[in-house]
């Protein structure tokens, strides 16, 4: 039986493992943080990373997690209501789906489904890997170190044990967007819908509702400035609080809450490009190989559908190198369609002036009219059905 080493505790890892275990593989996770990372805004589960859900026999218990959130409003300054978007809009796969679901949420519902059966290490990370054709030695931050049969990088966009394999042929693509999300507290302007609000100066302020009583809030602004992601968290509240001190609606509310919150997490949005997604015994899935950005509204599908279609064709074939050709001809066109994310996205949805604010109200307003909507679909859904799940016979 082989043993897998996974780098990453997040999705696209406890999935892996969920699934490697049915084809007859045993895994070890690792995770940087000290416990199961339950942080995290609102994600979807859509198309076939739905399919994928059901096929773990998870469906039920994620439905008894979902944030019940009803739709998306777009919002002006005085909070008056300008679009919406219910969650049956856009032929159910727009803004919003039946299926939203905390990221925290899932990772604690895959971390509880696997962890019997699967070796989790947490507060350590690989800072070494050596194939030698017959295997792969890893080394740790802890000083340990340990040999395993393959090793599959799910750590992230920003994973630092995919540079140890595969920095010569890695390549970001920056859409020049950077979020910053966190949670707050509930307050009661803040009901069952989402609220997107436009600023002035290319800046967005969105509310959503979550099932634990409080709101997640998230700051997404476009800037030819780059390395604030660098930055120290204080830094870069402290940058926040003067981008944004003049933005109007509920903002102050939200910096506000920004401070204390416990979750406060900043990055610069961008897709992870990989010429390829394995070299002899090691590959990666999930964002750490393919991020779409949280711009294309597939991260959870890909992360989900690239774990399944992975240890299935490890289950399927005698040899890794064969199964690693084999998940990368799978999922290579679906990951392609996901990422094509046109430049001028984010700069639609965040106009710079008033006016081009005053014409998005009017554009997503007449969108989520009814005839229109069917047309509008064409182009906002993200393809999250595009692929031909192959069937896996299990051990």
């Amino acid at each position: 039986m082989s043993e897998v080493l996974i780098s990453g505790g997040g999705i696209a890892g406890p999935a892996l493992a969920f699934w490697l275990r049915r084809h007859g593989l045993t895994s070890t996770v690792i995770e940087r943080a000290p416990e199961p990372r339950l942080g995290g805004q609102t994600v979807d589960l859509r198309g076939a990373g739905r399919t994928v859900i059901e096929r773990m026999g998870l469906e039920q218990a994620a439905r008894d997690r979902v944030t019940h959130e009803e739709g998306l409003h777009f919002v002006d300054d005085l909070d008056r209501v300008r679009a919406s978007f219910g969650k049956d809009a856009l032929g159910g796969d727009g803004f919003v789906t039946e299926l939203e679901i905390l990221r925290g949420e899932l990772a604690d519902l895959l971390h509880q489904r696997t962890r019997e059966e699967t070796e989790y290490v947490f507060g350590d990370e690989i800072t070494g890997l050596t194939d030698t054709g017959d295997g792969v030695d890893v080394t740790f931050r802890s000083g340990s170190g340990r040999r395993f049969d393959l090793v599959v990088l799910a750590d992230g966009l920003r994973s630092r044990t995919r540079d140890l394999v595969f920095a010569d042929i890695a390549r970001t693509r920056s859409f020049g967007l950077y979020t910053a999300y966190f949670t707050i507290p509930r307050a009661e302007s803040d009901g069952q819908w989402a609220r997107w609000y436009n600023a002035p100066g290319r800046r967005v302020v969105l509310l959503r509702p979550d099932n634990q009583g409080t709101t997640r809030a998230s700051l997404s602004f476009l800037l030819p400035r780059p390395g604030l992601d660098r930055l120290q968290a204080p830094a870069q509240q402290e940058f926040l609080r003067g981008h944004y001190a003049d933005a109007g609606w509920e903002t102050p509310r939200v910096l506000d809450g920004m401070s204390g919150s416990p979750d406060f997490s900043f990055e610069s949005v961008g897709q992870m490009r990989l010429e390829q997604w394995s070299r002899g015994r090691i590959a990666v899935v999930g964002d750490a190989a393919y991020c779409a950005s949280p711009l294309s509204g597939m991260g959870t599908s890909l992360a989900l559908v690239g774990a399944y279609v992975l240890a299935g064709e490890l289950g399927r074939h005698r040899g890794h190198l064969d199964a690693f050709r084999s998940y990368e001809t799978i999922m290579r066109p679906y990951v392609e369609q996901a990422q094509k994310v046109p430049w001028i996205a984010p700069r639609l949805a965040a106009p710079r002036s008033r006016a081009g604010i005053r014409f998005l109200h009017t554009v997503t307003g007449l969108a989520a009219g009814p005839k229109a909507g069917r047309v509008a679909a064409r182009f906002t859904n993200p393809p999250s059905e595009a692929i031909d799940l192959p069937r896996y016979e299990e051990r």
